[in-house]
């Protein structure tokens, strides 16, 4: 796999975020994932993402391979963790990542926590936070080998939702 691009997502990367979520839905239900089967994330969401210029895409030769939100807004549902944050730091939060089919496996995750790092420090933010099902353990295993700690559960999209932060 050549190497990974980013850059922050436009209007027009809209309808392939939106494919790439809807392929990412698929590929969680048929891991027996229940995450991302009752409509959310959808278009709105993403084109929300946009419009507040927190949407991003991983470019693989010119192709957008990759999509997720990294904020800076803070998560309000974050406040109502069940356990404890490792830091009362400011943080950037990465929601909605997903990643092409033909990319799986090939470091693109790690690339992506990395860019979503970088956009951390160059703001000075020590922190950075990422909810996932309960069920699914293949992010978990993602983010525990990328330094993140569980630090508990949150309530999200009507569903609990485990917790990890990294301090950077």
């Amino acid at each position: 796999m050549k190497s990974f691009a980013f850059r922050k997502a436009i209007e027009k990367d809209l309808k392939t975020a939106t494919a790439l979520i809807e392929q990412a839905k698929v590929f969680l239900r048929e891991n027996g994932v229940d995450q991302w089967q009752t409509g959310y994330p959808n278009e709105e969401a993403i084109a929300g993402d946009l419009q507040r210029g927190e949407g991003y895409v991983m470019e693989v030769e010119g192709q957008v391979r990759g999509y997720a939100c990294i904020s800076f807004a803070g998560e309000p549902c974050y406040n109502e963790l069940a356990g404890k944050w490792l830091s009362d730091l400011p943080y950037g939060v990465v929601h909605r990542m997903a990643i092409d089919d033909v990319c799986k496996g090939k470091g693109a995750v790690p690339a992506f926590f990395r860019f979503a790092e970088e956009l951390c420090r160059e703001r000075d933010i020590r922190s950075i936070r990422v909810d996932t099902g309960a069920d699914n353990r293949m992010m978990q295993r993602v983010l525990e080998k990328q330094g993140f700690t569980y630090c508990g559960t949150v309530c999200f999209d009507n569903s609990e939702k485990i917790a990890f932060e990294k301090l950077l």
